[in-house]
């Protein structure tokens, strides 16, 4: 059998080349097997790649000095994405050269040429991107889509639901995900036309991979009383800013505090194990690696901000995706949801 391949977008990340090549290598001591082609400027790679030479062994650099910049429209992107190291990693991906995508530039950018060039899996209308979150529980919260589409009906919805579940059964492994709907209230009444008739259908769709727990409310995102959350785009993108915001603004009071007198910092000393804890938590480098579900393919978007240990885990996503077969397992979810579905919406 191939060893897989993972096309890396050397040259998307804000903290450039090295960070990106060190958060690769990173990757590579946890998933041996992998091997890479890092798309971008080959002079930088080769120096990046001096101070890692387990992964010059397993590493293919294919020379591009065109790069999606972040101020790019995404129609920009596609027009030069034959020639960017974000569109060529792409490229790989269609061709079967790579297994998986990664790349920490731009997220419009990405999606559309991701779309435009892997398509849709059968039965899915439009792809969603799916992140992890922390939570008060015993794992991690999977929530879409966070930003790759703005405006959706209900079918749409449905369709997250059932491939957020997919997901979580891979990462999370558990057989029947609690599925939520993110939504200004839990009341029945509360909501968009199309939150409620998605609902609706989840809730008579008996024959479905997962429990569907009705709505859940932004401030319980965190509590740990779902295993996916389902949003359209623009509140699903506000809500996850709003906790990468506020776990920030956190951990930046608690800096201030432990700092402002003696006594503080006496008592930053007995607590620091346990703030330790705390920003492990937090720290959004732990939890990095979103993923376009629904493609014909695997493509991970990495946070642009993101530093090797960020890098380390999108490549990690990526690699547990390409062992479990992501697509082929939300395709087999859709085909046998797609009757129920179907029916469910004539019956609305």
């Amino acid at each position: 059998m191939t060893t897989p391949r993972i096309a890396i977008d050397a040259m998307g990340g804000d903290e450039g080349v090295r960070v990106t090549v060190a958060g690769v290598a990173l990757a590579r001591r946890r998933h041996e097997g992998l091997r890479f082609l890092l798309f971008g400027d080959e002079a930088q790679i080769r120096a990046a790649l001096k101070n890692h030479p387990n992964l010059s062994k397993a590493a293919e650099i294919v020379h591009t000095d065109q790069v999606v910049a972040s101020t790019d429209k995404p129609s920009q992107a596609i027009r030069q994405s034959r020639g960017s190291s974000m569109g060529l990693a792409i490229q790989a991906v269609k061709s079967g050269d790579a297994r998986a995508a990664v790349s920490a530039g731009n997220t419009g950018a990405l999606m559309a040429m991701a779309k435009l060039a892997l398509r849709t899996l059968p039965g899915i209308d439009r792809p969603a991107l799916a992140a992890f979150l922390p939570t008060l529980g015993e794992t991690d919260v999977v929530m879409l889509d966070l930003g790759a589409n703005t405006e959706c009906d209900a079918r749409n919805l449905v369709q997250f639901a059932i491939m957020g579940a997919a997901y979580a059964r891979i990462v999370l492994e558990v057989e029947q995900p609690r599925v939520r709907l993110l939504n200004i209230g839990t009341e029945d009444l509360k909501g968009t036309d199309e939150i409620r008739e998605a609902a609706s259908i989840l809730r008579r769709s008996a024959g479905l991979p997962l429990r569907f727990d009705g709505f859940i409310e932004g401030d319980k995102i965190g509590s740990g009383d779902a295993d996916v959350i389902v949003s359209e785009g623009f509140a699903g993108n506000i809500a996850l800013k709003t906790a990468e915001g506020t776990a920030r603004f956190v951990t930046d009071v608690l800096r201030r505090a432990f700092t402002s007198s003696l006594r503080s910092k006496a008592g930053f000393l007995l607590s620091k194990p346990a703030l330790h804890l705390l920003k492990v938590h937090l720290d959004p480098n732990n939890h990095n690696g979103a993923v376009f579900l629904g493609l014909n393919g695997i493509v991970v978007k990495s946070h642009g901000g993101a530093d090797e240990k960020g890098i380390a885990n999108a490549v990690h996503v990526a690699a547990r995706l390409v062992e479990e077969d992501l697509s082929a397992r939300i395709a087999e979810a859709i085909g046998h949801a797609g009757p129920v579905v179907s029916e469910e919406l004539i019956a609305k």
